[in-house]
């Protein structure tokens, strides 16, 4: 991660329920959840420069769940009665874990849409989960997508963060998607002072360019994430918030989301309340979805900037 002297009042989020003025904080009900998130591990073939959740060759903070795990929780959707529509997977590097595929598998057979986050490198491009992607493709063609990890629409600035080569292998990965005929979306970043218009722009020459049916103006299609800095100051959330900012609780990601996630040294997987925040035990919820179920307190930089403010202010 990037050295930043930090400017976060250190008071801030420090107690769960009051804000450092005293006012109560905002919190989340889950109430209507569509997507459970599964961290397969966080190893990765790479490590990047800002990667929030520090996935690295080496880093197993979080380890690889198995097909028999997830599918204890597909159990649990269905107990529960969740509206879930959506099964997602992250890392770490998604296709480093050996039971990728068959974790896929099970998520389609109960006729789940399945996200796989992906940087379609080397893991993706072994033999077996091509072939393994190639047949969930023959069965399940509409219900699954892939989202690469493209940091920015040129190899300059990509490679800034992922490392010399890093743009042209990911291409090659994304060229084999396209050639298979394997949905795909794009995931990028708004680091470096380039407007949305422009950055959009760039992606839509790089996938005409390409010939990846890829909608560069679409945010869900081409999704830009901001830079995740814990460091900077931003205002906490309270409950008088969602009338000034002219929001709903029901926007914010956390109602309608879970991460499943497995500790290094843990006999059993967790859940947690955002996929953001996967190292702060305030936002473990418990082993099981019925846990899960509790609301969430916006105890987290992250909170504010990134899932409720966006740019905005809580003042009145």
């Amino acid at each position: 991660m990037k050295d930043t002297i930090s400017t976060l009042d250190p008071q801030k989020f420090s107690d769960p329920l009051l804000t450092v003025k005293g006012e109560t904080r905002a919190s989340v009900a889950l109430t209507h959840p569509e997507t459970l998130w599964f961290n397969t591990g966080t190893l990765c073939n790479i490590e990047c420069v800002g990667c929030y959740i520090e996935s690295s060759p080496t880093n197993d903070r979080l380890v690889y769940l198995t097909a028999a795990e997830v599918g204890s929780y597909l159990d649990q959707l269905e107990d529960r009665q969740w509206s879930v529509t959506e099964i997602g997977f992250t890392g770490g590097e998604p296709f480093m874990n050996p039971q990728m595929i068959e974790m896929a598998e099970l998520s389609l057979e109960r006729g789940y849409d399945v996200l796989i986050l992906t940087n379609a490198m080397r893991p993706m491009m072994r033999k077996t989960m091509r072939a393994g992607l190639e047949r969930l493709t023959e069965k399940f063609r509409e219900k699954l997508t892939l989202r690469v990890s493209l940091d920015h629409w040129s190899a300059e600035f990509h490679d800034e963060e992922r490392g010399k080569g890093s743009f042209e292998k990911s291409l090659i990965g994304m060229r084999w998607l396209r050639d298979t005929g394997i949905q795909m979306t794009v995931a990028g970043r708004t680091m470096w002072h380039e407007d949305e218009k422009k950055s959009r722009e760039g992606y839509a020459a790089l996938y005409e360019q390409e010939g990846f049916d890829i909608d560069a103006h679409n945010p869900g299609k081409t999704v830009l994430f901001p830079e995740m800095d814990e460091t900077v100051d931003v205002p906490e959330i309270t409950t008088a918030c969602w009338g000034i900012l002219n929001k709903s609780p029901n926007d914010v990601m956390c109602s309608s989301s879970r991460m499943v996630v497995k500790r290094k040294g843990a006999t059993s997987p967790t859940v947690l309340a955002c996929t953001l925040l996967p190292y702060d035990p305030q936002f473990e919820m418990g082993a099981t979805l019925e846990e899960a179920e509790a609301p969430v307190q916006l105890n987290h930089p992250h909170c504010a900037k990134f899932c409720v403010l966006g740019g905005a202010s809580c003042s009145a």
